[in-house]
């Protein structure tokens, strides 16, 4: 027993003796990495940055990859000296990176199984080495080198404290979805700067001519500089060839002390190739995305697609999607979307067939009310709008959820505009031609970034009769322009137009190639018939927004032929809209809806109503607002 227990003790000893022994040769570690205490478990994807700025935690959502790091200035852009670990859901990969300082800009990349380097696909700004240097210091000032020599391809970049911006307005009121008058404006071909900052400058413009909504074609960073941004790759950074994040809130802010919305045209439905999400998943052999992407179809599932296609059905997409539309709302104050080719949400594979795309597709209307709900939550009162342009039953019940809905009136007024009137009927802008309860979810308009121009239209196509009118000549061209901008304003609904509408904008859309560079030309604004224009547009909008008669659910038209009447009625004031579009003088009985002194808001002039049916003579062109009671 002695013998045993003299064993005991001495095993107990060198047991203890071999514990100080590890400890001493044991590092000592500083307490936060000694064992690691960062919790990912609600990590968002890209940056996270922590100990005031000093440390930055980076997620990818990059599933099925068997080895990613994260490279940059930082690190050397070494590959093996910061690698990515993954997180518990065994698809997302996250790394920390310390001993940063949270005022510098640093350059980095993701690199995926030794051999592809993506950018952050949740950056907010980008380096471009083939188009930054097309970006001058006065769009964009000091923009950050490109780490020439270090990486390829496009770089994020990320900062912790980055120049701030104090917003003037936090509690803006969005003018009513009934009283929307929406400018749609490509930043490139209004202002010969391309910045916001220009644009800016003309807000005083646009305030005086009623505009109380702009809607930015897209923004955020797509392939090139010169484009209409839908071929869209980084959907977080705004495209520095427009100016800086903060010069997007600066013009934010400033349209909102100026009561003037601003609508984003946002890019969902597709990305383009020098997307990360594309790269990362992508044949090189098909130039397609491959089978097992967690975003893109293989090929796409419906027409008039570009780029590669978005499956919305996917979980990962749907998370993407919702934190784009969370980040521009609460990023930059944008007062809500117009939803790019929004019927393209769908995973019904109709890839050739229009008619069959367009018709109810119950799992597409699933798609866009769990979008409207999100954004919804984030925002209240944000305006979802779609361009969607999709079977009546569908767009009802879209509009019933509260989305608007685009409509697309541009081959009828330019066929009415041109004295075509076999081709003019406008019956398809009443609400109640939608079944739509009421007029508020309607977004109508005579012309749209997409469609050829209503003016070069008249002036080059228009018919020139046998008489002695003739359409083409500026002079009645422009006068037709104003008799389709009293129809399109005094239609109750929201309402849209394209920049420069207001001044007879007459230059092809195809000319330098359909999304080309156009002629900026402020000039106009100095040409009396087209300033008078400017000013018929200012008086209608005006009427529109003051008068609540052409906000009423009461109206009825017969938008047909060419002579055309539009009557509303409301409880203190009823109005009737009649115009000719014809090339020849036209007779028709205009009906009334009382007798009585009724006032015309084109002539301001009053006539006595002895019936209310009553035949009316109009010249080519010719066109008259009456109202029962004056309208403001």
């Amino acid at each position: 027993m002695k013998r045993v227990y003299r064993l005991i003790v001495l095993f107990i000893l060198l047991g203890s003796m071999a514990s100080c022994t590890k400890a001493k040769n044991d590092p000592v570690l500083p307490p936060d990495e000694e064992q690691e205490t960062t919790d990912t478990t609600n990590l968002k994807e890209g940056v996270t940055f922590i100990n005031n700025g000093t440390s930055a935690l980076l997620r990818l959502y990059a599933p099925g990859k068997i080895r990613v790091s994260v490279i940059g200035e930082f690190n050397g852009w070494n590959a093996d000296a910061t690698p990515m670990q993954k997180m518990a859901d065994g698809a997302s990969w996250w790394a920390r990176i310390d001993n940063l300082d949270p005022n510098t800009e640093y350059a980095y990349q993701f690199l995926i199984n030794n051999s592809l380097r993506v950018a952050d696909p949740y950056t907010e700004k980008i380096l471009d080495p083939d188009n930054d240097k097309y970006i001058s210091a006065s769009v964009y000032p000091n923009l950050k080198a490109y780490p020439t020599g270090s990486t390829t391809g496009i770089v994020s970049v990320m900062q912790a404290n980055q120049p701030s911006y104090s917003w003037k307005v936090n509690n803006f009121t969005r003018p009513a979805k009934k009283d929307l008058v929406i400018y749609e404006l490509l930043i490139r071909d209004f202002v010969a700067e391309h910045t916001y900052d220009a644009v800016l400058e003309k807000l005083d413009y646009l305030k005086s001519l009623g505009v109380n909504a702009i809607e930015l074609m897209p923004v955020a960073e797509f392939e090139g500089n010169e484009s209409w941004g839908y071929n869209d790759s980084f959907f977080f950074a705004p495209d520095k060839y427009y100016g800086t994040k903060n010069d997007l809130k600066e013009f934010v802010d400033a349209c909102h002390q100026q009561g003037i919305a601003v609508i984003q045209d946002i890019v969902l439905n597709h990305a383009f190739g020098s997307s990360p999400m594309v790269r990362m998943y992508f044949d090189n052999a098909t130039q397609k995305p491959t089978s097992n992407s967690p975003w893109f179809n293989v090929n796409p599932t419906h027409p008039f697609n570009v780029g590669y296609d978005f499956n919305h059905e996917s979980p990962a997409t749907r998370r993407f999607a919702k934190d784009v539309m969370r980040h521009w709302l609460k990023e930059y104050h944008i007062d809500g979307y117009r939803f790019d080719l929004s019927k393209g949400f769908t995973q019904v594979n109709n890839p050739d067939n229009v008619d069959a795309w367009s018709a109810y597709d119950a799992s597409r209307i699933a798609i866009w009310k769990d979008y409207n709900a999100f954004i919804k939550s984030v925002d209240p009162n944000a305006y979802v709008i779609l361009e969607h342009l999709a079977a009546a039953n569908e767009e009802k019940e879209l509009a019933a959820d509260g989305m608007l809905l685009w409509n697309n009136l541009a081959y009828n007024f330019q066929e009415a505009n041109m004295g075509w009137v076999g081709t003019s009927d406008l019956q398809w802008m009443l609400y109640n031609n939608h079944t739509f309860a009421q007029p508020d979810n309607l977004v109508t308009y005579a012309e749209s970034h997409d469609e050829e121009r209503t003016m070069f239209k008249t002036i080059t196509y228009g018919n020139q009769g046998t008489g002695s009118y003739n359409v083409r000549p500026l002079p009645n061209a422009l006068k037709r322009e104003e008799m389709s901008a009293a129809f399109l304003f005094a239609n109750p609904g929201p309402k849209m137009f394209w920049q420069f509408a207001e001044l007879g904008y007459d230059i092809s859309i195809e000319q330098n190639g359909r999304t080309g560079n156009k002629p900026i030309l402020w000039n106009y604004n100095d040409v009396p018939e087209r300033k008078a224009l400017y000013n018929t547009y200012k008086k209608y909008i005006n009427m529109k927004l003051k008068n609540p008669v052409f906000g009423t659910g009461d109206v009825t038209g017969n938008l047909a032929g060419a002579f055309k009447t539009l009557t509303l009625k409301s409880a203190n004031v009823d109005v009737v809209v009649v115009g000719n579009y014809d090339v020849t003088a036209q007779t028709a009985t205009v009906t009334f809806t009382k007798t009585g002194t009724w006032y015309d808001y084109v002539t301001n002039t009053t006539m006595n109503v002895t019936n209310t049916s009553t035949s009316a003579t109009l010249q080519p062109g010719e066109y008259h607002i009456y109202s029962s009671t004056q309208l403001q």
